[in-house]
């Protein structure tokens, strides 16, 4: 039994059961033993590996495409570049190195990071001191950011949000919770309840579905959508996940291997897919497509070929893999979606589809 299960067990036993949101929030950001706030999960010595630690073309094709998207905006200056989740700082690093020829993107910009993690921060300004551009500042809440043109970029960050779910049985909708068996923790279910959150997952469920909701990222989109509405700009989440999600799709990452949800609480990670449609209406206007031809439109392929030209052997095998996993339909490329949001009298922003 991990500290954390300790703990929560005997929350439980004194209160209750609890929803699934509350059971990944103590797991992931505890103040003493949740995943986030005790360590750095990300690389081979970590739990997982995300786009920007397989290849600096993701990155690249990222902070191009934002560049690209401020000039079609009219170049607005102050301007808030800004990430949401930023790991290690390595996606943010690659942006400004792919952005530092654009005639005053860098002066223009204002960098602002939205960590909660003190660890995770810490490693994002060790990266960052290396980087061109202008010095980073942190915020820790997205409703922080500042009232000017936003253009921001969100990374497997929705993933990691606490979701609710719910099953729609013979009586009507009931929760899932967490509770304890003799075993130690377990899921279980609420009574039969009132009313559910209005969202099409929700409206268009048969019977036997189980619908998962984050109210978090809800709640995230439209922050980000208000401030893009009032003052212009653009915002780029990509995530894996679908259109509409149904069915359970939580999941525990350990040692880049899945886990139990439940069997080592605060010690491994815990995502769920996105369903990007509630998401989707928040946004004055928004731009869907999935990862691997949002790249390819935005000219991986060639970027790929000029990097290989210097490598040799392994260096060229792992190279040309990165491209793979990053594009290709059966790996990354149509799991992971990326979802635009900007304003209704702007261009469709570049890798987008007309």
């Amino acid at each position: 039994m991990t500290p954390l299960a300790g703990l929560l067990t005997e929350h439980i036993r004194e209160g209750g059961p609890i929803s699934v949101a509350d059971y990944m929030a103590e797991c992931l950001l505890h103040p003493v033993h949740g995943y986030y706030t005790t360590r750095d999960p990300f690389g081979t010595a970590g739990d997982f590996t995300t786009a920007p630690e397989i290849s600096q073309m993701f990155g690249e094709m990222l902070g191009l495409c934002l560049a690209q998207a401020w000039l079609d905006r009219g170049a607005p200056a102050p301007f808030t570049l800004a990430e949401l989740g930023p790991g290690r700082g390595t996606l943010m690093a690659d942006i400004l190195r792919a952005t530092r020829a654009v005639p005053g993107f860098h002066a223009a910009a204002r960098l602002t990071m939205v960590e909660a993690s003190p660890v995770l921060r810490q490693r994002q300004a060790e990266t960052l001191s290396r980087s061109p551009g202008p010095a980073p500042h942190w915020l820790d809440r997205v409703e922080d950011l500042p009232e000017v043109p936003l253009f921001l970029v969100a990374n497997e960050f929705l993933d990691a949000l606490p979701i609710r779910q719910f099953l729609h049985g013979p009586e009507g909708w009931r929760e899932r919770l967490v509770g304890l068996s003799e075993q130690g923790l377990t899921f279980g279910l609420s009574s039969p309840l009132p009313q559910v959150p209005d969202t099409p997952a929700f409206r268009h469920a048969p019977k036997g579905a189980l619908v998962e909701d984050c109210l978090p990222a809800r709640q995230t989109v439209a922050a980000v959508a208000t401030r893009i509405a009032r003052h212009g700009g653009l915002a780029l989440f990509i995530d894996y996940g679908d259109w509409r999600s149904q069915g359970d799709t939580l999941q525990a990452l350990r040692s880049h291997a899945f886990d139990d949800p439940l069997a080592h609480p605060g010690q491994a990670d815990l995502t769920a897919h996105v369903d990007f449609e509630p998401l989707a209406a928040l946004a004055p206007s928004h731009a869907y497509t999935t990862q691997g031809a949002f790249l390819e439109r935005l000219g991986i392929a060639a970027r790929a070929e000029r990097l290989a030209t210097n490598l040799t052997g392994a260096a060229l095998e792992s190279h040309l893999a990165a491209h793979h996993r990053l594009t290709h339909p059966a790996e990354m490329g149509s799991l992971f979606k990326v979802l635009a949001l900007t304003s209704t009298d702007a261009p469709l922003p570049p890798g987008f589809a007309p």
